[in-house]
C-alpha cells in the first residue's frame, strides 16, 4: 500500500516528482487502465480515490491515483476520515496513492498522523516537500540553483550560482529551462563529458546566454520607472517575439521593482548598513544599492508600490491565460496618480 505525500508551493518540482513516480510505476501500455487524476476539491472524488485505491491493476505493472489538492492531511469531514482510515488497509501493494497539495500537512489531524504512520512501514511510500525560498531569501536561493544543477550533473562556482540567483530569482521551472540550455552550449563549446563526471557551467557562459537578456529587462524596468511606458512596450513586444518567456519577462521586473520599493522604505526609516539593506531587499551583491539609490532618487514609497502592484496585476493576467503583450499593455498604460506625478 504504497503512499506518496508530496507538497509544497513549487509546483514545477511537485509536478516533475509526480511524472517520476508515474513513469517508474505505470506500464506505458495499460496506462489508460491503470492511472487517475483526482480533484480533492471535490469531496465525491475524493470519496472515488478512496474506491479506486483498493483495486489492483489490470495487466501488468501498478496502478496510480494521484488526488490534486488533497484534503486529507489539511482538513477533510469525519465521514471522510472514517472512509481512509477503512480503505487504507485495503491498498494492494501494487497501488500506489499520491497526495498533492501545496499546503504543508497539519500534523495535529489523525488522517495526517494515519498517513505518515503509513509511510513510515512502508519501504516504497515516501513524503516529499518542494518549497520554493521566498524572493528575500538569498541563500535559499542559491541552494535551489544547486539542487537543480546537481540533478542534471552540473557544476558551478559561487560567482556563476549568483549570476543565475540574480537574472532568475525563485522560479525553479525557469532555473530548469537555463540550466538545460546552459548544459548544451557548453556541450557545444567543449564537446560532451563523460556521464560519471560533472559538467561545469562558467560565468561567462551565464553572461553569454542569459543576462543579455536579463539586462534588456532591466532597461525596461529603467524606462518603467522613468514613465516611458510607450518606449518600455516596445522593447517588451520585441523580447516577446524573439521568443523570451513572458513569466521570466515579468519575474525580472517584478523582482527590480520589489528591489526598488525595499531600498526605498529601509533609506526612508534612516537604515544605513548597505550589506543590511542589501539582505533585505534581496540582492546578492551589496553594490548594487549605491546603483538603486540613483535610480529611485525623488520617487516616493507611493510611486514604487503603485508600480509593483501594476506588475503584479500583470503576472495574474498572464497566469490566468492573458495574452502577454495585452497584459501589459493594459496595465502598464493605464493612469496612477502617483506614476503621473512623480
Amino acid at each position: 500500500m504504497p503512499i506518496h505525500l508530496i507538497w509544497g508551493d513549487d509546483y514545477d518540482a511537485s509536478n516533475r516528482e509526480i511524472e517520476e513516480i508515474i513513469e517508474t510505476f505505470i506500464d506505458p501500455t495499460w496506462k489508460n487502465f491503470n492511472y487517475s487524476q483526482i480533484d480533492g476539491n471535490d469531496p465525491k472524488q475524493s470519496f472515488r480515490a478512496l474506491e479506486e485505491i483498493q483495486s489492483a491493476p489490470l495487466g501488468n505493472g501498478s496502478r496510480v491515483v494521484l488526488v490534486r489538492r488533497s484534503s486529507f492531511c489539511n482538513g477533510c469531514s469525519i465521514e471522510m476520515a472514517n472512509k481512509l482510515e477503512q480503505a487504507i488497509k485495503l491498498i494492494p501493494n501494487n497501488t500506489h496513492l499520491i497526495l498533492n497539495n501545496s499546503n504543508k500537512p497539519d500534523k495535529r489531524l489523525r488522517t495526517t498522523k494515519l498517513i505518515q504512520k503509513t509511510i513510515e512501514s512502508n519501504s516504497l511510500s515516501k513524503e516529499k516537500s518542494f518549497i520554493l525560498p521566498l524572493p528575500w531569501d538569498i541563500n535559499g536561493q542559491r541552494k535551489l540553483v544547486e539542487n537543480i544543477a546537481s540533478r542534471l550533473n552540473l557544476k558551478m562556482n559561487n560567482k556563476t550560482i549568483d549570476l543565475l540567483v540574480e537574472s532568475i530569482g525563485n522560479d525553479s521551472s525557469l532555473i530548469l529551462t537555463e540550466l538545460q540550455k546552459l548544459k548544451l552550449l557548453s556541450e557545444a563549446i567543449n564537446g560532451r563529458v563523460n556521464p560519471n563526471n560533472l559538467q561545469e557551467i562558467t560565468s561567462e557562459d551565464v553572461n553569454k546566454l542569459i543576462q543579455n537578456n536579463s539586462t534588456n529587462a532591466i532597461e525596461i524596468a529603467n524606462l518603467i520607472l522613468k514613465g516611458d511606458q510607450i518606449n518600455a512596450l516596445s522593447k517588451i513586444n520585441s523580447l516577446l517575439e524573439n521568443g523570451e518567456p513572458a513569466l521570466r519577462l515579468i519575474s525580472t521586473l517584478t523582482g527590480q521593482s520589489r528591489g526598488w520599493l525595499w531600498v526605498n522604505l529601509l533609506d526612508t526609516h534612516g537604515n544605513q548598513d548597505i550589506k543590511e539593506i542589501a539582505k533585505l531587499a534581496g540582492f546578492a551583491n551589496p553594490k548594487r544599492i549605491f546603483v538603486i539609490r540613483k535610480q529611485i532618487q525623488g520617487k516616493s514609497p507611493e510611486h514604487l508600490l503603485e508600480l509593483m502592484k501594476k506588475l503584479l496585476k500583470i503576472e495574474a493576467s498572464i497566469k490566468s491565460g492573458g495574452k502577454p503583450i495585452d497584459s501589459f499593455k493594459d496595465n502598464l498604460l493605464t493612469e496612477s496618480k502617483f506614476l503621473t506625478n512623480n
